[in-house]
This record gives structure tokens, C-alpha cells and sequence, in this order.
């Protein structure tokens, strides 16, 4: 009797090829708010900025985790970034009404 395996599927399987999607970074309205009012609560420049740093570093590793090309990484987190400085505005003018408040 003759056990070469032939004939197996196990032994025919191939990794499949996949495609990762990444939901928009822009999209994730919760942690953009969270960090914003994170960024906003910082009392130096220094602070915000190395918080900012902890922020990219963190997504960089799990783009970089998932095999996101460094391409799409940079389009993720300059969104990312472009919806929180958005938000930043958003709640540093929140409650200020134009032409004042006598209204």
C-alpha cells in the first residue's frame, strides 16, 4: 500500500489571495472625536504634539499589521488628521454664535 498523499486536498491547498479593505479612517467618527477633545485638553504644544506622535505610531502598526500598503497608510492618516483638526475647530467654536450673543 502507498501513502504519497496524492490525490489529498490537504496537501493540494494554496493560500488563498485576499484583499484588505480599510474602513475610512475619516469614517470613525468616535476616535476622531476622542481625539480631538484629547488634543484640545493638552495644556502645551509639546504635550499635544507627542500625543499626536503616539496617535500615528499607533496607527502606522496596525495598518502595517493588517499588510495596508504605506501608500494607503499616508491617504488613512492625513484624512484622519484633517477630520480631527475639523473637529478640533468644531468644538473650540462650539456655542459661539456670529455677530455675537446678544441674539
Amino acid at each position: 500500500m502507498k501513502r504519497d498523499g496524492a490525490g489529498l486536498p490537504l496537501f493540494d491547498w494554496q493560500q488563498p489571495v485576499v484583499t484588505v479593505i480599510v474602513f475610512p479612517m475619516v469614517k470613525r467618527v468616535g476616535r476622531i472625536r476622542d481625539v480631538a477633545a484629547k488634543m484640545l485638553d493638552k495644556p502645551t504644544d509639546r504635550a499635544a504634539t507627542f500625543y499626536r506622535d503616539q496617535v500615528t505610531d499607533a496607527l502606522l502598526r496596525s495598518f502595517a499589521r493588517v499588510g495596508i500598503s504605506e501608500e494607503k497608510q499616508d491617504e488613512q492618516i492625513g484624512a484622519f488628521w484633517l477630520a480631527v483638526d475639523a473637529e478640533m475647530t468644531r468644538l473650540t467654536y462650539r456655542g459661539s454664535r456670529p455677530g455675537g450673543s446678544a441674539a
